[in-house]
């Protein structure tokens, strides 16, 4: 599938939950996909989008090669240059939801670049116990050397593959949790070993962050870049004591998740330091965490195609200066459903927001002709 160059590198995150396996038939019963959580999902107050049902694609099982093909397809068509695949590590060579990207490596199929970020977290069941904990479903675990050596070799061959999205040369690898591994500087120089010992140039190392003060911090650690998430800044900026207050009192009392308008939100979601080569920006199309959490999940409401197309053209707008292997921009998400994050059409708005991101890459496609 030839990729046509665009002027900047859109990268979207892509979730693997969308088939059955075992461990989560056992936890959240037979057949439990992410589409279980989005067919559930209700709607809390007038006038909310719930549930999203999906339009071109339908509720797809992730195991049909025809729907991966498809959707690396639809991304390209749009300006997407790849996939970031959510990568399930947790230790002692314990992987889940691997399936999908496992047959596309080993297919060649479909011929769309990828790169991996490894979502280091354990998983618990979302539900309060009485003591006021969560049950953990699955450990995140840090065992040492031995098996930082064997998740380095389990995912060599895609940093092998072609397709493999790099910058200057090197795979990409994006870390969900950086301060989380109990010695970042150490597993990022094995990991650089290994890379040169096995033929590569070395790894790019991305930390991914919600903090835009972690940024120094990371880059410390070896970290070669950051990929920044200002998903809830706005909660920290924009928001007086009053308006706290009321959304603590409509979220609590009256049920209806903690409301933010999107246009209001998206202003956070870009800034000066996205000027920086070594930073990489996130643009959002929406959230709505409400199908997974609930009535106590974030919500940004009154979305639109222009609305977001506003929101890419200002964030292009801080990276197009850069050296073009560093104009990235990540984009969150392909498919992230129950988050009411994603960029597949549904019902309600077709492929709008595909169409939104085809014309800010165009707006700047033809900015950078005049230019030369």
């Amino acid at each position: 599938m030839e990729t046509t160059k665009r002027p900047i590198r859109v990268i979207a995150f892509y979730l693997p939950q969308y088939h059955p396996i075992p461990e989560n038939d056992q936890w959240w019963g037979k057949g439990f996909t992410e589409w279980t959580n989005v067919g559930n999902a209700k709607p809390l107050f007038r006038g909310h989008y719930q549930p999203r049902v999906p339009a071109d694609l339908g509720y797809y099982d992730l195991r049909l090669p025809q729907t991966r093909i498809e959707q690396a397809e639809m991304a390209k068509k749009y300006g997407v240059e790849g996939f970031c695949y959510w990568h399930y590590w947790f230790g002692n060579g314990r992987q889940l939801l691997e399936r999908p990207f496992k047959e596309v490596l080993e297919s060649g199929q479909p011929d769309y670049p990828f790169c991996l970020s490894w979502a280091n977290h354990s998983w618990d069941d979302k539900q309060f116990s009485k003591d006021g904990t969560r049950r953990i479903l699955i450990e995140q675990l840090y065992p040492g050397e031995k098996d930082d050596i064997e998740h380095f070799n389990t995912v060599l061959p895609a940093f092998k593959d072609s397709r493999h999205i790099t910058v200057d040369g090197k795979p990409i690898f994006m870390i969900y949790n950086p301060f989380e591994l109990p010695n970042a500087q150490k597993f990022i120089t094995l990991w650089q070993q290994l890379a040169v010992k096995n033929g590569l140039k070395g790894i790019h190392f991305i930390a991914h962050t919600y903090n835009v003060k972690d940024i120094g911090s990371l880059r410390e650690l070896g970290f070669d870049s950051v990929n920044i998430v200002r998903l809830f800044d706005f909660f920290k900026q924009d928001f007086s004591i009053i308006e706290k207050f009321h959304m603590k009192l409509m979220r609590i009392i009256f049920k209806k998740g903690r409301l933010v308008e999107y246009s209001r939100a998206a202003k956070f979601f870009t800034g000066n330091e996205d000027r920086n080569p070594d930073y990489y920006p996130t643009i959002i199309p929406n959230w709505d965490h409400s199908p997974r959490s609930g009535r106590n999940g974030h919500i940004l409401i009154h979305s639109t195609p222009k609305k977001f197309e506003n929101h890419v053209l200002r964030t292009f707008e801080n990276v197009i200066h850069k050296d073009s292997d560093r104009r990235i921009v990540f984009l969150k998400s392909w498919n992230e459903w129950a988050e009411g994050n994603y960029m597949e059409p549904d019902l309600k708005f077709g492929l709008s927001y595909l169409e939104a991101l085809d014309n800010a890459l165009r707006e700047f496609s033809d900015s950078e002709k005049s230019m030369h």
